[in-house]
């Protein structure tokens, strides 16, 4: 449906004033805001037209209007002009983030930080999976006589490690040998290949070899098998209940966020660059009353996850976008940086 340019003018003012004041917009505060002159008649017939037509709704009798959902996705889509992310807030983010940029958890679990203390709202990453990913690097450190920690890392930047308790003690002979069986079998290997038919082959051609090895490549099917999730990194969540307009619904918010399978299922529907789901286009009703704006890093110029938040329907869509955009951006590129050093 398309509004006529004067409609569409006055959509726009009433969604920036209600961001911004979080009270109706009544008719005499929107001459003055909009660039054209038009009497207060005039304003008042347009808004009566977008309330019938269902862009505007009216909380009370004698207020003024708000956008409804299907105003703020008018909005978005055709009339929004985003706020260009000054060179200031681009160091800020950039500073931030590559401190931790040798660490893929610790770099999204900032960046979750970052978003919900910039935004005011709950912010939302994934690790990435390793579907198609490749094992490689895995080290043994051991850390007592029968006791080993295993660190695995993928050609995705996912960091995995396990204890491991051996029935032996843990010789020289025994950690080159898992060396030797770990460059031939497992590096530049497929994660998703290291599983439990994998691991009883490849303890059955051990020997006599078996008894003492097989606890190792048991953790390190493990920690494969732990790559292959992707996890959800959940920060700011508290921030939702500063925001009055989810009233009781917050409860059902935030017991939704303890339910990460389906939290990490609303990430992944999302496409490629930034998405604004609003209000009842979330596929949750825990959402309905929420807007997300969610966008994906890429690492090595493959799908990693998501990064976004979740807050009320009155956000600042022209300033959080570019925000959003620019620090997924930049996550994707020090996690692929990383993984070429």
């Amino acid at each position: 449906m398309e509004l006529g340019k004067r409609k569409e003018l006055i959509l726009a003012a009433i969604v920036e004033q209600y961001i911004k004041s979080g009270e109706p917009i009544g008719s005499k505060l929107l001459m003055q805001s909009l660039p054209i002159s038009v009497s207060s008649a005039t304003i008042r017939n347009e808004m009566s037209e977008l309330h019938e037509m269902g862009f505007l709704e009216q909380p009370h009798t004698s207020a003024g209007r708000i956008p409804s959902q299907l105003g703020y996705r008018y909005y978005v889509d055709k009339l929004m002009n985003t706020d260009e992310l000054s060179g200031e807030d681009r160091r800020l983010i950039r500073n931030e983030l590559e401190r931790m940029a040798g660490d893929p958890d610790k770099l999204l679990g900032k960046a979750g930080e970052m978003l919900a203390r910039l935004t005011g709202c709950a912010a939302i990453a994934t690790t990435p999976t390793d579907e198609g990913a490749t094992i490689k690097h895995i080290e043994l450190m051991p850390v007592g006589r029968k006791i080993a920690m295993i660190v695995m890392m993928t050609s995705s930047g996912i960091i995995k490690n396990g204890v491991c308790k051996t029935e032996t003690e843990l010789t020289p002979d025994m950690v080159q040998c898992f060396y030797d069986i770990v460059n031939d079998c497992f590096i530049g290997h497929p994660v998703s290949d290291v599983g439990t038919v994998m691991i009883q082959t490849l303890v059955a051609s051990l020997g006599a070899n078996a008894l003492a090895m097989s606890p190792l490549f048991v953790v390190l099917a493990d920690i494969a098998n732990q790559a292959l999730q992707a996890e959800i990194r959940l920060e700011g969540e508290q921030n939702l209940l500063h925001h009055r307009e989810f009233g009781n619904n917050i409860y059902d918010m935030m017991q939704f966020f303890d339910e990460k399978d389906k939290l990490e299922r609303a990430l992944s529907s999302s496409k490629g660059g930034v998405q604004v789901i609003i209000g009842k286009e979330n596929m949750y009703r825990q959402l309905e009353n929420s807007s997300m704006i969610v966008s994906r890093y890429s690492i090595g110029g493959h799908d990693g996850g998501a990064i976004g938040i979740i807050g009320p329907t009155r956000l600042d869509y022209a300033k959080l976008i570019p925000s959003i955009e620019y620090l997924t951006d930049l996550v994707g590129k020090l996690l692929t940086d990383t993984l070429e050093e």
